[in-house]
């Protein structure tokens, strides 16, 4: 099956492209490679496709100290090879390693992943529990937006009309932090049957987990909610059935787990 014809814009700056963004049907594209499948298979039929990939003022990488900020058109390969500025422990790099092939990640971006928001996707589960923020832009002004409100459904962000993700920021946790990441798939290169993040940071006063692959927002557990034997329980009301939320539930102990030993490892 081919997709249907539509128009095909590659603006040179933020403010054309918000404002083809703006038009009725109009739809961002990033790397492509979420919604190149789904215009073969008429998933996604838009009028009008917006090229954002080739946008300078969404490239480029600050690293501030206390947080790196990531153009939104930042590839995943660039991130795993190491091209870019990474989180102590090489978090963000071994997350990019695991997003489904070589082919994908070349291409792929971290924004386009997130605007895509699929419930099975990495970095808006590892993301969200790194506490990051989602900055945007508009010909009036952008704004910050943490990632555990960004999405609110499957395939759905608080996105406007117009509005562009430019650059993503993720805090640097502390010294004496842990980190986890577990997910469950068939095979290599499928999306997640279950995921689970988790940040455990005394420095900061953070302790949270974030479930992703729920068929819709991330579930977000936050202080003493942060903890596996919870999970069935906060995800019950998601529509999973009891042999998903048992699945999600021992991830998120491998997760914890996971967390547990690294922070041990740092206080050593």
């Amino acid at each position: 099956m081919k997709p249907v014809d539509f128009a095909f814009d590659q603006p040179a700056t933020l403010a054309q492209a918000s404002t083809m963004l703006a038009t009725e049907g109009a739809r961002a594209m990033g790397g492509g490679q979420s919604l190149g499948p789904m215009l073969n298979f008429r998933v996604a039929r838009p009028a009008r496709i917006v090229a954002l990939h080739g946008l300078a003022e969404c490239q480029g990488v600050e690293d501030a100290g206390d947080a790196l900020t990531l153009g939104a058109s930042t590839p995943h390969a660039a991130i795993e090879d190491g091209r870019t500025p990474d989180l102590p422990g090489g978090i963000l790099s071994r997350i990019a390693a695991n997003i489904a092939y070589r082919a994908v990640r070349t291409r792929g971006t971290m924004g386009g992943s997130l605007c895509h928001a699929d419930p099975g996707a990495d970095w808006l589960c590892t993301l969200g529990a790194l506490g990051a923020l989602v900055l945007t832009w508009t010909p009036r002004g952008g704004r910050m937006v943490p990632l555990s409100g960004f999405v609110t459904g499957a395939f759905r962000t608080v996105l406007q009309p117009g509005e562009i993700v430019q650059a993503i920021r993720i805090p640097r946790p502390g010294a004496d932090f842990g980190w986890g990441y577990v997910k469950a798939c068939r095979k290599p290169g499928e999306f997640a049957h279950a995921m689970c993040a988790v940040l455990l940071d005394p420095t900061h006063g953070v302790r949270r987990m974030v479930i992703g692959a729920t068929g819709g927002p991330p579930v977000v557990l936050e202080g003493d909610r942060a903890d596996p034997a919870v999970v069935e329980g906060a995800l019950e009301g998601a529509g999973l059935g009891p042999v998903e939320r048992r699945m999600q539930a021992v991830i998120a102990g491998r997760a914890m787990e996971q967390a547990m030993q690294a922070h041990r490892g740092t206080r050593a």
